[in-house]
């Protein structure tokens, strides 16, 4: 239990680190791919449109797509009705030369780069049930039969049904019944529609007979409706059953014989006193009772074993229908139905289960960013009924067959990742099922080593107002996850504690901003690797308040009030004044007029009376305050009233001419204010009838306007008067003046013409409204001319439209447009001339004179001339330059062939190709394209750019290590980049705290792939590096380090060194097999296994296996993660290896194992310090081992005299730690063994074949020997002899020493432990 306790404690902190970790890592950064875009599970597609299959990725690189159809490859390329769009993985399915079942089936994409493999959910693909029955429809085939049906014949009274039995749809049809006129037949609680789309009625009434009783089925996708024969119903009462029976008897269906009587209800659905219905959960439940009886019974609904839902439950169909939405697991239970009428009642139960696909109880899996060495976890929580079952893969495959990583940890729904590593990263997905469905999400682990970054924008200004809280962001990046610290103007101290609060995602908060708070603040961003420090700007603005509230005001009806509202804010803010009548907008009313601080109401009704309220806005906050507004009865008051005055009347027409009219009138009473201005209106009955236009304004000295006027126009005029107080009402219209049509006084406007084809030219403009046409008949006269050609006009007439479309043009040729208005009274004037060209085509001449010019290895600038401009055909939009890498220059390396686009906008003649390969040859060809698209390339050349610096070489390795010398064996580069002219070899010696000495040089020949460097220091560490020589350089160089052996003269073992075994060659490899000069080597940390390796696949690992092991045993594996050499470090010393490489492509495909290399591990000598080689330390150990001597002798002694006595007597006898025997592992006291077999005897020192046991610690005595076996005897001194053990002593046939434990060896022992 406690175990159990730990193991949460330690899953929890996990998934708090995970919370933590779970980044959104930028596109600059390398990472797996994730799944952006992906059409539904469930994907119904129109037959008569192309099929798009949705896949969006993104990662770095970025990523490549696959597809699987049915579960198999899909192979787009061998399909020529299969395209997929460029930089995506959505395909796009042709189906103009085929159908669309064809492609009926289920996919999945794969999206992938080297970092990992995301995959989409499994799209199923079909079309709409709807579209054949479409097809049936368009071909003459009917969906219901075309048979009329019989006339059914019912006794009033008794139940009837009406069948509707609509065709099957995806998704269903929806129902409706309707009669002839396309009206809906009327429904009640009587006659109602059942969700199956019959039509029941509990009881039937005269009124009920009719011979259109037709159902309809509207299929959705389609937006199509079908629709039944019509039915025919005749209800008969009793006398007219007598009086017709003969003449329906043998061409009808009578439903009764008897007379209908009143009786208690029964069910017509469900059926039975019970039923049950299943329903997932989040769908919608429905159920239904419906019932006949006489009279009408009504239903009602209650649930057995709780409540109803109340915001989730709706009654339809006048109660019959039951309808839950979002339905949940309390939602199961029993539900019961009762239908009743004054003669009783009846019920029904139905048990409702609820099931549930998979859903997501904490939400699907988080994208994990972490470092190397550190942890996290990738949970998949989910729940479902019946409980779903979850798997895992890890990049498309299962995670049980992908490669074993001892970092992570499946413990059901969550993985564990602990001490992971660059190079692990992966996408990792996770499936969970039932029988209902399945959910699957994807979730990558991406180990990055990154410094950090702050994502906000810098010197960001935040606004916030006085007393209010201050968030200000450092959304931050980097791998480990940066810890943020705050500052503000200077960096004196933190920002850690009140009034700031720093949030776990680095913002900062100050809970109540005041003006001090003002300023400049840094956040800086802290991990491992480096820091980032970004700077915002946070300014605190005074709040907005209203100093002058609105009153309340009690006003006299007509007469005038205004409303104050002053307000303060901060001067720096934008104000909004807004104004509200009883929280709704201001009525559009011209008596109502807002100033900046204020709302005047003229002239004041009933109507105006209610609560105003003044809202000020700022971009930051806002203020409001509100008064209500009274209306009273005037009372009369003997002083001067000022009102606005009455409207003029008498008004005439006079001097009536085509364009204008005289317009006079008598003014109204002034009401004690003096008349300013008299506003004259008119109405158009002809063109806009009910709307008043201002027309001009007079003085308020005038009674006469002389008004201009416009053609084809019914004028009505009117007239306001203004004064001091207001305008008046309007004046009652004058009699109608009608005005002669004329010709347009204008042409259209926006006249343009281009081509939409390459055979057109469509001519469009801005039309003329109705004022301005001036007569009836409006028309265009549209005319058009080739430019630059003396040629006549064509014209054509366009009425109703605003463009016209010219066919059989020459492609891309400029014309000359005019459009002229006219109508049946003339032309307009004489209309401007505009240019427009016909449609463009693709070019049909490629750039000539086409050269590349050479710059440097990896530039070359292309030179061509313009194509003329007859045969561009379109708009010159630019130039693009296609090229290639054919292949390297040098036998080695592969052939390339990917090409690469270059677009130069405009008209240019020469464009740069950067980013070339050095000693390559290349392909180029140069395209113009216009406004069409591309048009044919020129002629193919090539180009061979000169030789550049080569790369590293591929490896270095460090054999054969002697006293003074060591042999370094190598591979060319992998890129050469030109002809290797020689290598560099320098080389240092580096001592204990890593300080390097002086640098030697080495020229070698560039046919060397070894050399052995002589004069070296016994015992000390060198650091080599090799660099590849080419006639422009020196390329990078690759460093390796190694170690000379100990001079066997100067160390005190009794066993001399085994010597490296002989470097095995490198096998040869097969033609078959994409492995090449493999190898092996040993190092300070391991066996170091590389080779050359130019196969397709990208998983190759190591195995290696104890060579003439047992069967049972495995091959062990080891990761490789893209790189051509690794060290294994499990490889235990003077033991022998068999060891193969193995590449694997996809699940189907077979494994690929190189031949394999059988490596015998020497045991490893420790490196002996120099600090052994002096005097006084040798002195120094002398004395030590006298002094143990003597201690031996008096133990010894000691021993003869007290008798034997055993361990386990002692280690009961004393608890004290210091009578307990050390642990070799970790230098701690641990229990005696009380197995006998296992006890040493008195005097022994090792067993007869010269080995001990060792445990499984990396760390004992041992390990610091030259392969000897030590141990401590009973009394805890230590006897064990300091000796070399060579790898023949593999056998059982050791050789036991038979001398005396000496103090020179307990001496070595001490001194290789200390």
């Amino acid at each position: 239990m406690m175990e159990r306790r730990r193991m949460d404690a330690a899953l929890l902190v996990l998934f708090l680190v995970q919370l933590t970790t779970a980044l959104e890592v930028p596109l600059d950064l390398p990472q797996p791919p994730t799944i952006t875009h992906q059409s539904p599970k469930d994907y119904i597609i129109d037959p008569r449109e192309n099929i798009i299959i949705h896949c969006e990725a993104k990662g770095k690189p970025h990523p490549s797509f696959s597809w699987t159809r049915n579960g198999t490859h899909f192979d787009i390329d061998e399909d020529p009705n299969v395209t997929m769009k460029p930089h995506s993985g959505t395909m796009v399915v042709d189906i103009s030369r085929v159908k669309a079942e064809h492609y009926e089936s289920v996919y999945q994409c794969t999206s992938r780069n080297k970092h990992g493999t995301a995959v989409s959910n499994n799209i199923v693909v079909q079309q709409s049930i709807a579209f054949s029955f479409l097809r049936e429809l368009l071909t003459g085939s009917p969906l219901w039969s075309k048979e009329k049906l019989k006339q059914m014949v019912v006794q009033e009274g008794v139940s009837m049904v009406l069948p509707c039995r609509p065709p099957a749809g995806l998704p269903p049809p929806i129902i409706f019944w309707m009669d002839n006129n396309f009206q809906r037949l009327p429904q009640s609680s009587r006659v109602s529609q059942s969700l199956n789309g019959d039509l029941y009625f509990s009881n039937v009434l005269q009124e009920d007979s009719r011979s259109d009783y037709i159902c309809y089925a509207r299929f959705p996708y389609t937006q199509t409706i079908q629709q039944k024969q019509p039915i025919s119903v005749k209800v008969l009462n009793m006398d007219a059953i007598n009086d017709t029976m003969a003449a329906f008897y043998n061409e009808t269906d009578l439903f009764s014989e008897e007379p209908a009587d009143e009786r208690k209800p029964t069910f017509l659905i469900p059926s039975g006193p019970s039923s049950s219905k299943m329903v997932l959960r989040g769908q919608v439940l429905e159920m239904e009772c419906i019932a006949e009886g006489l009279p009408t019974p009504e239903v009602s609904w209650i649930k057995v074993s709780g409540d109803l839902p109340a915001k989730r439950t709706f009654f339809l169909h006048y109660q019959k229908t039951l309808r839950i939405v979002n339905v949940s697991e309390s939602d199961a239970g029993d539900y019961r139905c009762t239908a009743r009428n004054h003669l009783g009642s009846v019920h029904h139960t139905i048990k409702v289960n609820v099931k549930a696909a998979p859903y997501w109880i904490s939400g699907a899996p988080r994208n994990l960013v972490l470092a190397p060495g550190e942890s996290g976890v990738l949970t998949c929580r989910a729940s479902g009924t019946p409980k779903p079952l979850v798997t895992w893969a890890m990049n498309g495959i299962p995670i049980e067959n992908s490669p074993k990583d001892l970092s992570r940890k499946v413990e059901d729904d969550t993985i564990i990742f602990t001490d992971v590593q660059t190079g692990s990263s992966a996408v990792f997905q996770c499936n969970v099922s039932n029988d209902y469905g399945y959910l699957l999400s994807n979730a990558f682990v991406n180990v990055l080593s990154e410094t950090p970054r702050v994502l906000t924008p810098s010197n960001k200004v935040y606004q916030v107002i006085k007393n209010h809280p201050a968030l200000i962001d450092c959304a931050s990046f980097g791998s480990p996850i940066p810890k943020i610290t705050w500052f503000k103007e200077s960096h004196a101290s933190t920002l850690d504690g009140d009034p700031y609060i720093v949030h776990d995602n680095g913002t900062l908060e100050i809970h109540v901003a005041q003006a001090r708070n003002s300023g400049k603040y840094s956040c800086v961003a802290r991990n491992t690797l480096g820091n980032y420090e970004n700077h915002v700007f946070l300014e605190v603005k005074e709040p907005t308040r209203i100093l002058k509230q609105p009153e309340y005001k009690v006003v006299q009806r007509g007469r005038s009030v205004m409303f104050e509202c002053k307000v303060k804010h901060d001067p720096s803010l934008i104000p909004t004044m807004t104004w509200l009548k009883d929280d709704g907008e201001l009525p559009d009313d011209e008596r109502l007029i807002v100033d900046s601080d204020s709302l005047a109401i003229s002239d004041v009704t009933e109507n105006d009376a209610g609560v105003y309220t003044c809202i000020m806005n700022t971009t930051l906050d806002h203020d409001s305050a509100s008064a209500e507004l009274t209306v009273v009865e005037a009372t009369p008051t003997p002083a001067v009233v000022y009102e606005r005055p009455d409207p003029p009347t008498d008004l005439e027409l006079t001097d009536q001419k085509k364009r204008s009219v005289q317009l006079t009138w008598t003014p109204g009473d002034e009401h004690n204010s003096p008349i300013q201005k008299f506003l004259i209106q008119f109405e158009d009955s002809l063109h806009h009838r009910g709307h008043w236009h201002n027309l001009t304004e007079v003085p308020g000295s005038k009674t006469t306007a002389h008004l201009k006027l416009s053609p084809y126009m019914h004028y009505t005029f009117r007239v306001l008067a203004l004064n001091a107080v207001n305008l008046s009402r309007p004046s009652f219209p004058s009699r109608m003046f009608k005005t002669e049509p004329a010709a347009p006084d204008e042409n259209p406007t926006g006249v343009q013409g281009l081509g939409t084809e390459h055979d057109n030219l469509v001519i469009s403009w801005k039309p003329l409204t109705g004022l301005q046409s001036n007569g009836p008949g409006l028309h265009y006269r549209v005319m058009w001319r080739q430019k630059l050609m003396d040629s006549d006009w064509a014209t054509m007439t366009v009425a109703n439209n605003s463009k016209f479309v010219v066919s059989g043009t020459p492609t891309f040729v400029a014309y000359e447009l005019r459009v002229q208005a006219v109508n049946e009274h003339g032309a307009a004037a004489e209309p401007q001339t505009a240019i427009g060209f016909s449609g463009e085509d693709l070019p049909v001449a490629a750039p000539e004179n086409v050269q590349a010019m050479l710059l440097n290895s990896t530039l070359a600038k292309v030179h061509w001339e313009p194509v003329p401009a007859r045969l561009i055909r379109g708009h010159l939009k630019g130039y693009r330059v296609y090229y290639w890498r054919d292949r390297s220059l040098h036998k080695h390396n592969p052939h390339h062939a990917e090409k690469q686009i270059l677009t130069f906008s405009g008209n240019h003649t020469h464009g740069m190709l950067p980013g070339l390969h050095p000693f390559s040859l290349y392909s180029f060809n140069v395209r113009l394209y216009n406004g069409k698209g591309e048009g044919p390339p020129s002629p193919t050349q090539q180009f061979e750019t000169p030789e550049g610096v080569p790369g590293p070489p591929t490896s270095l390795l460090v054999t054969n290590p002697n006293l003074d010398s060591l042999t370094l064996e190598w591979s060319p580069p992998h890129d050469r980049n030109g002809h290797i002219t020689g290598y560099t070899l320098k080389y240092q010696p580096v001592n204990d705290s890593n300080e390097l000495g002086p640098l030697e040089e080495l020229a070698l020949p560039a046919n060397e792939t070894s050399v052995t460097v002589f004069s070296l220091k016994y015992s000390t560490r060198y650091k080599f590096y090799l660099n590849a020589i080419t006639v422009s350089g020196a390329g990078p160089a690759m460093s390796q380090e190694a170690v000379t052996i100990m001079d066997e003269g100067n160390t005190q073992t009794p066993h001399p060194i085994a010597p490296s075994p002989p470097r095995r060659p490198p096998h040869k490899a097969q033609p078959a097999s994409s492995f090449k000069n493999i190898s092996s080597s040993f190092v300070e940390d391991g066996t170091l296994i590389s080779w050359e390796y130019w196969g397709p696949e990208k998983n190759v690992y190591v195995e290696y296996i104890v060579k003439n092991s047992e069967g049972e045993e495995e091959w062990q594996k080891e990761l490789v993660n893209g790189s051509q050499n690794v060290t294994l470090k499990g490889l235990k010393g003077g033991l022998s290896y068999r060891v193969r490489l193995v590449a694997q492509g996809h699940h189907d495909q077979p494994l690929h194992h190189s031949e394999e290399l059988v490596v015998s591990v020497p045991a490893v000598a420790s490196r002996q310090v120099d600090i052994a080689t002096q005097g006084w330390f040798i002195g120094l150990m002398c004395a030590i081992a006298l002094l143990i001597l003597i201690l031996l002798i008096i133990c010894f002694i000691q021993r003869n005299k007290g008798g034997k006595y055993p361990v386990k007597e002692k280690e009961d006898a004393h608890t004290d730690p210091e009578f307990q025997p050390m642990k070799d592992d970790d230098c701690t006291f641990g229990e005696y063994s009380d197995n006998e077999d296992h006890k040493p005897l008195k005097g022994s020192r090792t067993p007869s074949n010269g080995t001990v046991k060792r445990d499984d610690s990396d760390d004992s005595l041992v390990d610091y020997g030259d392969g000897g076996d030590g141990q401590f005897n009973e009394d805890g001194s230590f006897i064990g002899q300091y000796s070399g053990k060579s790898a023949s002593r593999e056998t059982a046939e050791g050789h036991e020493s038979s001398e005396a434990p000496s103090p020179i060896n307990a001496m070595n022992s001490l001194n290789s432990f200390v």
